[in-house]
Parts: structure tokens; C-alpha cells; sequence
């Protein structure tokens, strides 16, 4: 098999690899499509979760390939994703190989099954929906006035779309705001239920002030989704009286500045939400119905073999760029 392994730090290299053989209780995958998601490129740089070399990969889909014995003969050559979280609490992608192989292995419990006329491009962004479906499952059900979406990209815009009733019918949130940098980006917001954008690059005064302006009284929710820290202490700033704060960002050793009076004084909610454990039935489900137009994420689909120029694309921030993914199908 071929597989794009992370050899050294930043280093990535197409090689030939042993493929795996599935012991019971797994299944082959064979890869489709991949995302290339700004973890990987962090990863890829040196973890802890991960030594050299390395199969990343956390935003696959496949079709089963082989079932182990005695599993599930049904599941043969059926177009799939599933929950990366496996019984030993590694993760596909991560502390085991993943989609930038054209062959890995995942148990079979996991593996959801999906309609072939689903674009195997789309499929690889369930992931990224599953982690949203979770985190809204963290904050509540509760019906929320307002909400601020900080950060414009693939979590940010799936949140937003969540919010916006995709997949229910039934909004979450009454008036919601995304703030980003790019306006490609904040047009897919604004087609997808955001009522406000706040393209914060190109305005005259700080991103605090822009926001408050929409609810001089703070949000009832507001949703961190960009990863940096001081966009994360404005979001305990920007929150209203009993709201709630979600952090949804990886924000590597950095470490919260904000007044934790504000916390207490305003009786605001702060939720963590980590992953995609518990998301993906309801995630595969938006999918199926095609109430979300995933493909709406991906901008860039490039074979296997080009993979220097994908990399490149995501480290390259270029606002044009949201989602790049690898595509094993259309590989030589």
C-alpha cells in the first residue's frame, strides 16, 4: 500500500508501506478521501501523541475493504466513516494510522455506513460536523437570544449552520453573529444561517468593540473557535448576563487571561468540548439528507500525488483556501 507518512518534523514523504491485515473485531478501510486539517500540520511538527514516522489522517472516508474474522460480511465494499476513538482511547489519525494511507484499520463497531451518491469529498467533512453535533451537545438545548461564532473557519461555519437549525429545521439561536478573516469564508457564515458577519480584518476598531455593538449587553452564547488565546479571553468578555462559553479551539500551552470575576458576577457557563465522541450518528444523519451542502467547505480536491501542493495551501492561511482534501480515488 501507499501511504503519506509524517517522517520527520514538518517533513512529509509518498512511500510504500506493508498493509495491514484486520484481526477480529476490525475492518480494512480503504481511503477515499481525506481532509487535511491544521491539527495535522501541528502534529506533524512533533507531539506527544505521535513519533516519527507517522500515517495521519482524522478526516477519512473509505469502503470497507476486508472485515476480520468473523465480522460483518455485509459491510464489504459499503462506502463509510467512523468514530476515530478506538476501545484503547487512541485515535485514528493520531496514536494509530489514518487516512493519509490508502489502506488502514478501525473497528468495526465504529464504522458508519453512507449512501453511495454522497461525494467522497463531503463524506471527509463529517468528521469536522461530528465535533460540532458534539460540542452542541455540550452547551444545551436551550434556546439562545443571541450567539457569537468567533473564528470563520470549517468548526466555526459548522457550528453556524447548527445553530441555524441544519438538520432539525429548528434554530438553535435567534440572531447569530461570525466573526472571521476572510470573506470567502463569511459568505459560506451568511449563507448558512448568519444573520451578522464581522470581517475583522478589514474594520476600524478592535474585534471587542465590533462585536459589542450588535449586543451592548453580551451575547447569550459565544462560541471560540479560532484557537487563539487572547480571541478566547474576548470571548468570556463579550458574553452576557448567565451566558454561555464554549471553547471549541486548541490553543497548545497558551493559558486563559481574563478576570474570573467576570465569570462569577455574570454567572456565565464555560464549556469545553474535545473531539467527536457521541456526534457521529446525528453527524452522519445531516449527511444522508443532504440538508447541509458539505461540499460548500471544500475548496480545493487534489490527487494523493500532489500532496507538497495541499500542505502548502493549508499552512499558506490564504483566505481562499477553507477545506483542501486528499483524493486516494482519483490517484495514480
Amino acid at each position: 500500500m501507499r501511504a503519506l507518512v509524517n517522517s520527520a518534523p514538518g517533513v512529509f514523504e509518498l512511500t510504500e508501506l506493508a498493509a495491514p491485515e484486520p484481526p477480529p473485531g476490525q475492518v480494512l478501510i480503504r481511503t477515499t478521501a481525506c481532509g487535511i486539517c491544521a491539527t495535522d500540520i501541528e502534529v506533524s511538527l512533533g507531539s506527544g501523541r505521535t513519533s516519527f514516522p507517522a500515517v495521519l489522517g482524522h478526516e477519512w472516508t473509505g469502503i470497507v475493504e476486508r472485515s476480520g474474522p468473523g465480522g460483518d460480511p455485509s459491510l464489504v465494499g459499503r462506502r463509510c466513516v467512523g468514530e476515530n476513538v478506538l476501545s484503547d482511547g487512541g485515535e485514528i489519525g493520531f496514536e494509530h494510522p489514518g487516512g493519509y494511507g490508502e489502506l488502514f484499520l478501525t473497528e468495526e463497531r465504529l464504522v458508519r455506513t453512507l449512501p453511495d451518491r454522497l461525494p467522497s469529498p463531503a463524506a471527509a467533512m463529517i468528521e469536522p460536523l461530528a465535533v460540532c453535533v458534539r460540542a452542541l451537545h455540550r452547551i444545551g438545548g436551550t434556546p439562545i437570544d443571541t450567539a457569537l461564532v468567533l473564528g470563520d473557519g470549517p468548526i466555526g461555519l459548522l457550528m453556524t449552520a447548527l445553530l441555524a437549525g441544519a438538520g432539525s429545521g429548528d434554530s438553535v439561536a435567534g440572531e447569530i453573529t461570525v466573526a472571521g478573516g476572510r470573506e470567502a469564508r463569511l459568505a459560506v457564515a451568511r449563507e448558512w444561517g448568519a444573520c451578522n458577519t464581522i470581517p475583522y480584518r478589514s474594520i476600524d476598531c478592535p474585534l471587542p468593540q465590533a462585536c459589542r455593538a450588535l449586543a451592548p449587553d453580551g451575547f447569550s452564547l459565544v462560541i471560540e473557535a479560532t484557537g487563539r488565546a487572547d480571541v478566547a479571553d474576548a470571548a468570556v468578555e463579550l458574553a452576557g448576563r448567565s451566558a454561555t462559553v464554549a471553547i471549541l479551539g486548541d490553543y497548545g500551552v497558551a493559558q486563559a487571561g481574563f478576570a474570573w470575576n467576570a465569570v462569577i458576577h455574570r454567572e456565565l457557563t464555560v464549556v469545553g468540548s474535545n473531539a467527536s465522541a457521541g456526534g457521529w450518528d446525528e453527524a452522519v444523519r445531516i449527511a444522508r439528507t443532504g440538508a447541509l451542502d458539505l461540499t460548500r467547505l471544500v475548496t480545493h480536491v487534489l490527487p494523493v500525488e500532489r500532496y507538497r501542493e495541499g500542505l502548502d495551501l493549508v499552512r499558506s492561511r490564504d483566505p481562499a483556501v477553507v477545506k483542501v482534501v486528499l483524493d486516494w480515488e482519483g490517484s495514480q
